[in-house]
């Protein structure tokens, strides 16, 4: 960025105005910690601001302790910006966290020192949010302005929550996970789709609209269900649930949770069920713990058979969507592809799209 309001760059506003070549990718991501002395650090950095006791970090530091300190997050990191590199060659890949190192304006200060003019920032969060991606337009001009002159013009692809490259992948993810349920119960799994809970005010104010984030995650959901049935054959009854809730008990977020759904399930008579995490891109600790651990561990409580389905990770048509992606913003006016009626999400967002309302979610 050359200034704060310089042509195309990414302020706390989100405007993207210019269009043309970029000369690198930033990957741009949460950040985890890499052992267990990184712990309570990290979850320092993520709640500050948020007057959280510390009774509480250290009661989600042991969910970290669970996995060795490490969060699966940077590994999944390191493999994307692997095969980003292999899918784009000649094109620098640089990769910032907005929580731990390598930290975002760490990463602009060396794509400043290497040269680099303008550079495609790509999120890993697909949907509309203040965290998933106001805050990180928010810490992206935050980093360009700490460096200073120098730092190059960052731009923000677009949202890609209802991409081919995004939803293919998860449709067959969904058929995989459906396969490792018992035969006799399969054709009668009810499908959750998973995201990570929001504080209710902050899910109104979602995107262009009230409710995008919502909105896309059950727009997205439906097209999944069309894709899993076009391979299996069988129309699964499907909803949307939601998980990882923090925050005072007087503030309303988003419901039902994940495991309240699977006992609302189970009560019912439900044969079975299948958790397909749609929010998230990777299988992070909230994946592994808030479903993997509690929401698989309530279904096996209850009696009921249930998988979980894995997420996109480093799928190939995942890579190749990123380099589409980036062609959208050297080409405009081309092919933008997206499956629902939401989309092709605009790059652009307006001065007022996913403020935080209450205490933010980071």
């Amino acid at each position: 960025m050359s200034g704060a309001g310089a042509s195309g760059d990414v302020g706390a506003s989100g405007d993207v105005r210019a269009s043309g070549d970029v000369d690198a990718l930033l990957l741009v991501s949460f950040g985890g910690p890499e052992g267990p002395g990184d712990v309570l650090p990290f979850l320092r950095n993520v709640t500050r601001g948020r007057d959280i006791p510390a009774s509480r970090l250290a009661v989600v530091a042991e969910q970290y302790h669970l996995f060795g300190g490490r969060s699966p997050l940077n590994e999944q990191n390191r493999a994307l910006v692997t095969a980003l590199r292999a899918e784009l060659p000649g094109l620098p890949v640089y990769w910032g966290n907005r929580n731990w190192a390598p930290y975002l304006t760490d990463t602009v200060a060396q794509m400043a020192a290497d040269g680099i003019r303008r550079a495609a920032c790509f999120v890993t969060s697909a949907f509309s949010s203040y965290s998933g991606c106001r805050q990180y337009r928010e810490d992206l001009a935050a980093a360009a302005a700490a460096v200073g002159d120098r730092a190059p013009e960052l731009v923000k692809l677009r949202l890609f929550f209802d991409h081919p490259g995004f939803v293919e992948p998860m449709v067959d993810r969904g058929v995989a996970a459906l396969a490792d349920l018992p035969a006799k119960v399969r054709s009668d799994a009810h499908l959750i789709f998973t995201a990570h809970s929001l504080p209710l005010a902050q899910a109104r104010a979602s995107g262009r609209g009230e409710g995008a984030y919502a909105r896309q995650l059950r727009a997205t959901a439906a097209v999944i269900i069309e894709g899993i049935e076009r391979i299996t054959g069988v129309r699964h009854p499907f909803d949307l649930a939601f998980c990882s809730r923090s925050g005072s008990p007087g503030v309303p977020w988003l419901e039902p949770d994940v495991r309240d759904r699977l006992a609302q399930l189970a009560a019912a008579g439900a044969a079975s069920a299948v958790i397909i995490p749609l929010g998230f891109v990777s299988d992070h600790v909230e994946v592994r713990y808030d479903l993997d651990v509690g929401a698989l561990e309530r279904a096996r409580e209850l009696g009921l058979p249930a998988t979980r389905a894995g997420t996109v990770g480093v799928d190939p048509r995942f890579v190749s969507m990123v380099g589409e992606l980036i062609e959208e913003l050297r080409r405009p006016g081309g092919v933008r592809r997206s499956l629902t009626g939401l989309g092709p999400w605009p790059a652009d967002c307006p001065a007022h799209c996913c403020e935080p309302l209450g205490p933010p979610r980071t």
